[in-house]
């Protein structure tokens, strides 16, 4: 069954609306897509997942999420959310991202987000509200794309490993072990992850860990406890790997 847009989200002829709704934890929009606009996802507070074919992204308060019209994709809210989001006409402005990725959100960028949210519609082009959704389109198309988003491998050979270590970190098998389970050589295994995802066996399998990690942590779970079920040795091995990808300590992160 194909899933129906959301109409109320795509009925504006503007290039750039906005739009609050705050949800319960352990909710979910269900597969959905906006057929004439880009949306940022974004929120003020709590922590969501997303899910589309093409991956997997988590979205914390400090970061945002571009998806492309037309993409299927699903919501998943972890704890109290409160969303807040850009619906962006394609042919808005040039030079808009055409794929779905996290993004980095400014401090000015953050606080034009909120100010769209109170924007009577329709407003004028020659106005101050429109001139607001032009600012917000220039910093729209100047967005940091940042390291959070594990793609789906589209090989048969790969979704069973795949699907094990997205449920199961903390897995240790080796791309070695996983070759002889799947009946492929370690070389040609390696091979096919580069191709569908774009990684090596190990940067892919340390990303779903990162993410994993996310995800707990966003819903108040202990550092200790986080690092052990995603695989690490101790806490500081943790801290460690997530300085090194994120450029902030898990703590420093989430706030």
């Amino acid at each position: 069954m194909t899933p129906s847009p959301l109409p109320e989200a795509d009925v504006s002829h503007l290039p750039v609306t906005g739009r609050a709704t705050d949800y319960l934890g352990g909710t979910s929009t269900g597969d959905h897509h906006h057929p004439n606009h880009h949306q940022l996802i974004h929120s003020i507070h709590g922590v969501m997942a997303v899910t589309a074919e093409a991956g997997r992204w988590i979205v914390p308060p400090t970061r945002g999420l571009w998806m492309p019209a037309g993409m299927t994709h699903s919501v998943s809210y972890l704890g109290e959310v409160q969303m807040r989001s850009l619906f962006v006409r394609p042919d808005a402005a040039p030079g808009l991202a055409s794929h779905a990725q996290v993004v980095g959100i400014s401090p000015l960028l953050r606080e034009l987000i909120q100010a769209a949210m109170g924007v009577p519609l329709p407003y004028e082009a020659d106005s101050r509200d429109g001139r607001l959704m032009r600012l917000l389109l220039d910093e729209l198309r100047a967005l940091p794309v940042l390291p959070m988003h594990l793609p789906h491998p589209a090989d048969p050979r790969l979704q069973p490993i795949s699907e094990r270590l997205e449920r199961r970190p903390d897995d240790p098998s080796t791309l070695e072990d996983w070759a002889r389970r799947v009946n492929v050589n370690p070389k040609t295994l390696q091979r096919l992850f580069a191709r569908d995802t774009g990684m090596s066996f190990g940067r892919w399998r340390q990303q779903a860990r990162l993410l994993h990690a996310l995800e707990r942590l966003a819903q108040g779970e202990r550092v200790i406890d986080v690092a052990l079920a995603a695989g690490y040795d101790s806490p500081g091995a943790f801290a460690t790997m997530f300085k090194r990808h994120f450029g902030q300590s898990p703590s420093a992160f989430f706030r």
